[in-house]
């Protein structure tokens, strides 16, 4: 597999976990008990972090992003593996 290719699957993961992790940790200003700004949102975040989510995301996506890079080199799970409907769909 070419480093570009590497890249690219490591850019879609990064992406993807940091949209999934934009949820967690994060507190509204009630919950929080800070005061709100005239005309905010009531749920604007009270504490959002961009670094940690970066580090966090950036993290994570390495992580997965070496487990597929593996799975792609030693081939441990294939697309015969991932066949739930039977023998008929495999053709």
């Amino acid at each position: 597999m070419q480093w570009t290719s590497i890249l690219a699957i490591y850019a879609l993961v990064w992406v993807m976990t940091a949209f999934v992790m934009l949820p967690f940790g994060v507190k509204t200003h009630d919950e929080a008990g800070v005061p709100k700004v005239p005309g905010q949102a009531d749920s604007a975040p009270a504490n959002f972090r961009p670094r940690v989510l970066v580090f966090r995301a950036s993290v994570i996506a390495a992580v997965l992003t070496a487990l597929y890079i593996a799975n792609y080199t030693f081939g441990w799970i294939g697309v015969e593996d991932l066949n739930f409907l039977g023998p008929l769909f495999l053709d």
